[in-house]
């Protein structure tokens, strides 16, 4: 009794912090299951149980302190993850495109809020610039939808992601520029000031954090020590945003960018920054800015109304004319410019905070003593209606858009050839070696493969207890490894006379496509492995053999050299070792340069054409060149080398001295070493043909198999 006394149950708000988080958690659990079932998003059931529980509502909880650091985090959390799972390669592609829709999404709104607050609101024109600048920014609160559909990495998406942050910079630099001028401090120093700022800002952000981050993950190994230090590059980045004059979701998006390329998409530490922010943060974000909507003010004023109505107009409106001029102006399909409009038709993160900064802005004094402020209390009220309107319509078109691209995207993947069975097997012999050897699979997998990797530990004298209980402890590492990245694992332990052996017997069994042989930490190609590879691992004829040397973990790699030899595109496995390669680069975001001859270097071109990647072409004559470029390997930077069998063709005499020359020249970087399969595979769907190496339609078919949708 006097427990539940001490709860204060009787009291409104809600005091106690317990019962208080645990009707915040009890929200969010119920919202999904509830509304998915009547095909609502969720978001939206969230932005209306924080109305109903808040201040405004039944007053169950008070927008505390406590609920707007949550939120914030959750706002930041937004941006961050769009800056993260942005492909570099097709950011740095389309920011043409991304400029392009921040032209139209800023300028359209812009003008029809302009027109509607001189015009019809009869605003002054300060006022009226500011209340112009309401409707160009909006917030990414359907990304998490759209990227939980399957379709952030969609050509719209990732001009719709970029253009966020410019319009939102460009938005909050009118913020800015107003605020000034209401003080008279726009002139000379002023500009000179927010410039140096804004690119002091910048230049620490996008330079200096990678510097950071990628010393500390090769330093920490600690998993929530990364997690926690993810955090602290938000918040930092935050700060320093706050710090140059501009909003702190700028430096949360930028904070994205920088760690971009040390946390693979397809990486366990990606996995849980999206499982928190999903699971917690984001959720008490949307209850947050549900908190703000008071319903009753809209019954009060008649005022109110209209100019919540031009709001509306100049908002949505705008943002439906931007998506429809940037759907025109590249072709795209009408789907495609919906989710344009959804994603950029929510208004909540930077139009509050420049509703608020302008309502705090008194310019003088009625004679009565009442303030008049730069924005009334109307466009305060006014706004709160725009959010919740705007994330609802957001939400619905974003999830409906989002499920016919995804569903387009099956259907055209349905339609080429018949995806690839693929089996990725991982020899974990050495302990220090299981988690680089995983995370390398988890790299260069497809993206549709959850459940079709293998790690063996092969075991040649039963009797020997070390030897079973180090197979034990190594494929439960692997498991546990993977598990964390939302992977399964299937751990296989096998009985034979050697190694190779047991590896090639269960390559026959499971068959295999890919094998992953990690060399022993701190040590190179031994004598003996390079027997044990020729004599062993290559006997395989019809599986793609990876040799892995691991000095640092592979998020912390910044550029691999690629060398090809000449004629490696004739060899039966070369498309099916390139797009491992290609996957890669995909899922790191590291830069791929590329040696190799002038047919070759002709075919990656198109492959890029198809799915862009951070890369650079380097067409040679003569093997040396590709030596050269081994040879001068610098830190943070890896080798990827493709290699062939005695008889094939792209095999020459050099080739057999590459152990001697890595051992030499790379002990200290990174490399891989793959030898395509020689042999086409039965099924004569999966062949692939010499003669039409450079078909367009196999290659795309190819890429399809790789990076579905």
């Amino acid at each position: 009794m006097m427990t539940l006394l001490n709860l204060h149950i009787g009291s409104l708000p809600i005091e106690d912090p317990v019962l208080k988080f645990l009707l915040e958690l009890i929200i969010i659990l119920s919202a999904p299951l509830l509304l998915n079932k009547i095909k609502v998003p969720h978001l939206l059931g969230l932005l209306i149980a924080g109305a109903v529980v808040g201040p405004n509502g039944l007053n169950l909880l008070s927008r505390d302190s406590s609920v707007v650091v949550t939120g914030t985090t959750g706002l930041l959390y937004i941006m961050f993850l769009a800056g993260l799972e942005i492909d570099m390669g097709d950011f740095k592609k389309n920011m043409g495109k991304s400029i392009t829709f921040t032209v139209f999404t800023f300028a359209v709104p812009f003008i029809l809020g302009l027109i509607g607050g001189y015009y019809v609101l009869h605003f002054s024109m300060l006022t009226s610039v500011l209340f112009a600048s309401l409707f160009s920014s909006h917030t990414l609160i359907a990304y998490p939808i759209v990227s939980k559909m399957g379709v952030a990495k969609n050509l719209s998406v990732n001009i719709t992601v970029g253009g966020t942050m410019l319009t939102d910079v460009l938005s909050l630099l009118v913020l800015a520029v107003v605020v000034g001028m209401t003080q008279g401090e726009v002139n000379s120093a002023f500009w000179l000031r927010l410039g140096l700022s804004v690119a002091a800002f910048s230049l620490t952000v996008l330079f200096v954090f990678p510097i950071i981050g990628r010393w500390f993950f090769k330093k920490v190994d600690d998993k929530i020590s990364q997690y926690i230090f993810v955090l602290v590059m938000i918040y930092l980045a935050a700060v320093l945003a706050e710090l140059a004059g501009i909003e702190a979701i700028i430096g949360a998006f930028f904070a994205g960018l920088a760690l971009n390329r040390l946390i693979p998409h397809t990486s366990a530490l990606m996995n849980r920054v999206e499982f928190v922010g999903n699971a917690i943060f984001i959720p008490f974000f949307l209850i947050s800015v549900g908190m703000l909507i008071d319903f009753t003010v809209f019954f009060k004023s008649l005022e109110t109304l209209v100019v919540a109505a031009v709001m509306l107009v100049a908002s949505i409106g705008g943002k439906y004319l931007a998506a429809v001029f940037t759907q025109k102006t590249f072709r795209l399909t009408k789907d495609e410019g919906m989710i344009i409009f959804g994603l950029s038709s929510a208004s909540a993160a930077a139009t509050l905070a420049a509703v608020m900064v302008g309502y705090n802005i008194i310019l003088s004094e009625t004679e009565s003593g009442e303030p008049v402020r730069l924005l009334s209390e109307h466009v305060l009220n006014g706004s709160i209606l725009l959010i919740l309107i705007s994330c609802t319509i957001s939400s619905f078109v974003s999830m409906s858009s989002a499920a016919k691209i995804a569903e387009a995207d099956n259907e055209a993947t349905a339609s080429g050839a018949n995806p690839e069975t693929e089996n990725i097997l991982i020899a974990v012999n050495y302990e220090d070696a299981v988690e680089k050897s995983v995370n390398l699979g988890l790299l260069i997998k497809a993206g549709h493969n959850k459940d079709r990797l293998f790690a063996l530990n092969v075991i040649n004298d039963e009797k020997n207890e070390s030897s079973v209980r180090n197979a034990e402890k190594t494929l439960h590492t692997a498991v546990t490894l993977a598990a964390a990245a939302d992977v399964q694992i299937r751990p296989l332990t096998r009985y034979d006379s050697d190694v190779a052996t047991g590896i090639s017997n269960v390559i026959k069994e499971q068959k295999i496509t890919d094998l992953i042989v990690a060399l022993q930490p701190g040590k190179g190609l031994t004598p003996s492995f390079v027997y044990n590879l020729t004599n062993g691992y290559l006997q395989n004829e019809n599986v793609n053999t990876l040799i892995y040397h691991a000095a640092q973990p592979i998020s912390t790699i910044k550029k691999y050299i690629v060398l090809i030899p000449p004629k490696a595109d004739k060899e039966p496995g070369f498309f099916h070792a390139l797009l491992r390669v290609w996957n890669i680069g995909k899922s790191s975001g590291s830069e791929m340069a590329f040696y190799a001859s002038a047919p070759i270097i002709g075919i990656i071109e198109r492959v890029a054409g198809k799915s862009a990647i951070e890369l650079s072409l380097h067409t040679i004559d003569y093997w040396g060149e590709a030596e050269q470029a081994a040879a001068s390997l610098e830190a943070d930077e890896g080798l990827i080398l493709f290699m062939a069998k005695r008889g094939m063709a792209s095999f020459f005499p050099r080739m057999g001295q590459m152990p001697d020359f890595l051992n030499q020249h790379a002990l200290e970087n990174n490399f891989l070493l793959i030898y395509p399969f020689s042999q086409q595979n039965a099924d004569e769907t999966e062949k692939r043909s010499v003669s039409n190496h450079d078909d367009f339609v196999q290659i795309g078919r190819m890429i399809g198999k790789i990076f579905p949708g």
